[in-house]
């Protein structure tokens, strides 16, 4: 159409020329008729000439035309069907209409017409009917990219396999950047003689090296109790796969010695600069260390991480020094402080209270004014004995306030001090972690995810039987003046009576080192035991959850409450205890609904299963053989199926965190 217009457009001009030729022509006939005739006879050549080239011209543009139409035809039917693009038109009820013969490559017989789509790969109509534009499926081993026109009901497949293999490489040979620490190296190697210690030395270092040489992992030792181990991304997975071996390897060998020596891994990865990765390795081992060790930490560039190992409770620690050293740092944050706010966990239990009482005293012993936070809306029935007592004692009493209270007079050189917890969500009030600068974390919990932002000072030994514990140790170093009246050293004694059992699990020399530092300062153990008295009613009802316990599989027990019947964290924690005492049953589950509308679950183990493990996977936590969790927006038999599938991938799949 564009070269007609050009030729009609040339056409028309040469005419106005000829045109005005002859109207020239003219007045030379009129003048000189000779010249005249001359000139007439070469403006009719002339004319004659134009038109003939110019039909010349226009036959060979319509030549050239219908040539390139036809190419251009026979080009698209080419590559319609030879180009490497699988092209499919399918049927309204998903059948193949039509495919090019590259899609034939990719299946068993002569022609992929006439099959269901679903036969090519049963994620293509799903996709389809989710009204998806691409979709990606594996076809004979190929990866292809299928772009789907559904208006047409029409498929373009492009084989992307070289560029999914070139982005597999490029993940897998990612750096990855770990920090190997032997967890209580300086604690088993102090009381040794140098043949002794260059035995573990070599021992240790035999076994990772090999282990190493096998993974082709880069280890290098930078000091006695530290290595640091370069490795790609895909070696990574294959170790996650395995579930880190080397730290059964490790404890093992150490083990039969008698000499409880364990690893824990730091590792960072992603796409990152060196430095970063470094730190993302060192924060991740801190983070390994905070939850006891013997386990590996993974931490990506998103901040989400990985557990693996964890199996074996930490090794209590045999000197004193890190607690004298938190003593003194407290002793001066309280006093650099306008006041202190002590505050435990919602719904606290009697270590949490103690602990809080220890604080209190350990402010008093400085002279400063301190508070304790809780809510007397939010008293459990297993403390109720104790905060009864309390009220009695109006001097100490005098020292409880509420959240709201409390938030009316924290300032920001006001000093928090949160106890028996590190998560925000799990304290008594979280609005008072943001109105100050200065908190304190003290607790005997595993490390999780979820912690204070930016706390000024750190206690976490999860190795102590009860925060009460570490209180006392604390109070130990504190100034002389410091008097601990009756009540309030048994506060502290019933904190780690609760903790342990009695005494019977989670305890260390350290343990009865406390537990005589108060009994000495007048602890009553018959008021203890008064605390630790309950009502037949919650006996009852406590009776009635064990007896609907049911084995699950390898000496699990799980205890589901009726729907709708509200048990306080208390009770369901005493009847996972309870189970736990019964033969056979080696870890014990308790589910019931809480009154705050939550579905709560108390998990107790003798150690060979790790119970918090399983809880963190359901947002909870605690110890290997002691954790719990409240799960939102659920109901018991759903918590109970989650649970019970939780525990089917522990058994089957390994102990990851």
């Amino acid at each position: 159409m564009a070269n007609v217009k050009k030729t009609s457009a040339m056409s028309g001009h040469l005419w106005v020329i000829y045109f005005l030729s002859v109207i020239l022509l003219a007045f030379i006939w009129y003048y000189q008729w000779m010249f005249g005739l001359v000139m007439t006879l070469l403006l009719i050549g002339s004319i004659f000439y134009s038109i003939r080239t110019e039909q010349q011209v226009i036959n060979d543009t319509e030549e050239y035309i219908s040539t390139l139409s036809y190419r251009v035809k026979k080009v698209g039917e080419e590559a319609l069907l030879e180009m490497p693009i699988g092209i499919i038109l399918y049927s309204e009820n998903y059948k193949v209409e039509w495919a090019n013969p590259y899609m034939n490559k990719f299946v068993d017989g002569d022609t992929v017409v006439g099959s269901s789509l679903n036969e090519l790969s049963e994620k293509l109509i799903p996709n389809i009917k989710e009204n998806k534009d691409e979709a990606w499926i594996n076809l004979g081993g190929n990866q292809m990219q299928t772009i789907m026109k559904q208006e047409d009901r029409l498929l373009y497949l492009f084989d992307r396999t070289k560029q999914t293999e070139v982005e597999s490489r490029y993940r897998n040979e990612q750096s990855v950047l770990a920090v190997i620490f032997l967890d209580n190296y300086e604690e088993i190697t102090q009381g040794m003689d140098d043949t002794s210690k260059s035995r573990i030395n070599s021992q240790v270092t035999s076994i990772l090296n090999k282990w190493a040489g096998e993974h082709g992992i880069y280890l290098k030792r930078t000091s006695q109790e530290r290595f640091v181990a370069v490795m790609t991304k895909e070696i990574l997975a294959g170790l996650e796969k395995t579930k880190f071996e080397i730290l059964d390897e490790v404890r093992e060998l150490i083990t039969d010695q008698n000499m409880p020596l364990t690893l824990s891994f730091g590792i960072g990865v992603g796409p990152i600069t060196l430095p970063e990765m470094g730190d993302l390795a060192q924060s991740s081992l801190d983070l390994a260390l905070g939850r006891g060790g013997d386990q590996v930490a993974i931490k990506d560039e998103t901040g989400k991480v990985r557990f693996y190992g964890g199996k074996t409770n930490p090794m209590e620690k045999r000197t004193r020094v890190r607690a004298r050293v938190i003593s003194h740092a407290m002793k001066d944050l309280v006093q650099s402080s306008e006041k202190v706010l002590v505050m435990g966990h919602k719904s606290p239990d009697m270590d949490s209270v103690g602990a809080a009482i220890g604080i209190l005293k350990i402010a008093q012993a400085n002279q400063k004014d301190a508070s304790v936070v809780v809510d007397p809306e939010d008293i459990d029935t297993g403390v109720q004995r104790m905060m009864d007592e309390i009220k009695k004692d109006e001097e100490l009493w005098d020292y409880f306030i509420s959240p709201d209270e409390a938030l009316e007079t924290v300032t920001n050189e006001t000093l928090i001090v949160v106890v028996d917890t590190h998560k925000p969500k799990m304290v008594a009030e979280e609005k008072l972690l943001n109105k100050t600068e200065h908190v304190v974390v003290i607790d005997h919990h595993r490390r999780a995810e979820d912690f204070i932002a930016d706390p000024t000072l750190v206690y976490m030994e999860p190795y102590a039987s009860s925060t009460a514990e570490l209180v006392t140790e604390l109070l130990e170093y504190q100034p002389k003046k410091l008097k601990l009246s009756m009540l309030e050293a048994t506060s502290l004694l019933a904190g780690i009576i609760v903790d342990t059992k009695s005494f019977t699990l989670r305890t260390g020399s350290r343990t009865f080192d406390a537990a005589s530092y108060l009994r000495g300062k007048g602890a009553d153990t018959v008021l203890v035991q008064k605390f630790l008295k309950e009502d037949l009613d919650i006996y009852v009802r406590r009776s009635r959850l064990i007896e609907q316990a049911e084995i699950y599989r390898d000496g699990v027990a799980i205890s589901a409450a009726e729907k709708g019947d509200i048990f306080g964290p208390v009770v369901i924690a005493q009847a996972a205890d309870t189970l736990l005492t019964m033969s056979g049953i080696e870890a014990s589950f308790v589910i019931s609904d809480r009154k705050d509308g939550q579905v709560g679950i108390s998990a107790r183990s003798l150690g060979d299963v790790n119970v918090q493990v399983i809880m963190e996977q359901m947002n909870g936590g605690g110890h290997l053989t002691n954790a719990a969790t409240q799960l939102e927006d659920t109901t018991i038999e759903d918590a109970k199926a989650l649970l019970q599938d939780i525990i089917d991938e522990y058994f089957e799949g390994g102990e990851e965190e």
